[in-house]
């Protein structure tokens, strides 16, 4: 969250004051969006080109039926059909749901490198503005750094500030599995950073990745696992109506839910989302399949719910948040569609509330060595017992179990 890691501490006063500004704009003017409707995006004209393609005279499926429906497709193809088909149609076979991981990798890899060649000559448009050259530029050596190495992405989508993926570890073979989801200002550019690499989402996974190794060699799990910083949403740009409701999520629940029921194997699942990330989190629980075992979130404006049982999910919920974090002074609270609801660290959310020590502020919570991190990765390794519990108690461990609790936190 770029916008929010800068901000000063926001107080609660401001930010009811902002509120208030809101609801007169909807009183006397009315809430409206105004979008542009441009030509097909790059990901819609390659669905569009598979929608009319054919397979040795078949034609090829419907790219929005099932996982499993397309899964039984590829399985039914050879090694070169399918590396033919991610040559045809990269963005639509990088973005499938129930392609095989490795064509979605191979097929978004392709897909970078027509987008760097697109980036490449708008640098050189004597129609755009220096400014319009210089983010050429920028996009093309992001997507030149997704190229490089054997970088696994799993989706991809150049559009507007655009949308990815990225996998650490075996998606094949993995039994756990978790997934980041990041919060505001979140797209292609802010995917990775040097400085603070662990407020992105792909030094959150790096970190997240390496410390649930750490936590296996601790608890003596032999678990495999993979992690996935999941930046496949359009996240709100910074402090405003988007950040204030729950639109973006609602958009978001449904991309992160395709996701969740097309990954490969029979894994467990956590997600573990941050700031906005998890109203998106909260908005899918009611839909999430049974396989995701734990929900974890941390510096939440809240999660769209009164308390933990009202996201009607088995999984396990877990909360956190540092001292330091300004988003505290947020007012917890939801009207009229404007606001997240309960503070899900409070009492009366009712969540597993879990320590947070030396996390550096809002977005430090992924940073290594500090207590927030080890509890992530010892719940994305199902090493319950040793995660450490807010005020130094053992609350948040009580009535643990390897199985999620039906309809509770």
């Amino acid at each position: 969250m770029t916008s929010f890691d800068s901000s000063p501490t926001l107080n609660a006063w401001r930010a009811l004051l902002a509120l208030a500004v809101v609801f007169v704009m909807l009183a006397t003017t009315g809430w409206t969006a105004v979008r542009s409707h441009p030509g097909k995006t790059a990901l819609q004209a390659s669905l569009s080109a598979w929608e009319h393609g054919h397979m040795n005279g078949r034609e090829l499926p419907d790219p929005d039926a099932s996982p499993t429906r397309l899964a039984r497709f590829f399985a039914s193809l050879t090694a070169q059909q399918r590396t033919r088909l991610a040559h045809r149609y990269p963005l639509a076979v990088g973005n499938m749901n129930g392609a095989p991981v490795q064509l979605r990798y191979r097929a978004n890899h392709i897909a970078l490198d027509q987008a760097r060649k697109v980036e490449r000559k708008r640098m050189h448009d004597s129609r755009l503005t220096p400014y319009g050259k210089q983010e050429a530029g920028r996009l093309m050596h992001r997507f030149e750094a997704l190229m490089s190495g054997d970088r696994h992405i799993l989706a991809f989508d150049p559009e507007g500030s655009g949308r990815i993926a990225e996998v650490f570890g075996d998606l094949d073979t993995a039994q756990r599995v978790s997934i980041i989801v990041p919060g505001v200002d979140t797209d292609l550019l802010t995917f990775q950073k040097t400085n603070k690499s662990y407020s992105a989402p792909v030094g959150m996974a790096q970190n997240l990745y390496a410390a649930e190794n750490t936590a296996k060699s601790a608890t003596g799990t032999g678990t495999r696992t993979a992690v996935i910083a999941w930046a496949d949403y359009t996240a709100p740009g910074g402090l405003g109506i988007d950040s204030a409701t729950a639109g973006r999520a609602e958009a978001g629940a449904v991309r992160l839910n395709s996701l969740v029921r097309a990954l490969p194997g029979a894994s467990r699942i956590a997600l573990f989302c941050h700031s906005y990330g998890s109203v998106v989190c909260g908005v899918a629980a009611h839909e999430l399949p049974t396989r995701v075992t734990d929900i974890a979130v941390a510096g939440s404006p809240g999660m769209r719910a009164s308390n933990a049982a009202h996201l009607h999910t088995p999984a396990r919920v877990w909360a956190m948040r540092d001292a330091d974090d300004w988003i505290q002074d947020v007012p917890y609270m939801e009207v009229g569609g404007l606001g997240h609801g309960e503070d899900p660290v409070s009492h009366a959310f009712g969540a597993r509330v879990l320590a947070a020590k030396d996390a550096k502020g809002h977005t430090g919570y992924f940073a290594w060595g500090t207590d927030s991190l080890a509890n992530f990765a010892d719940i994305g390794v199902g090493a319950y017992d040793a995660v450490s519990c807010a005020h130094d108690t053992d609350t948040c461990r009580q009535g643990l179990s390897d199985a999620p609790e039906a309809g509770r936190a």
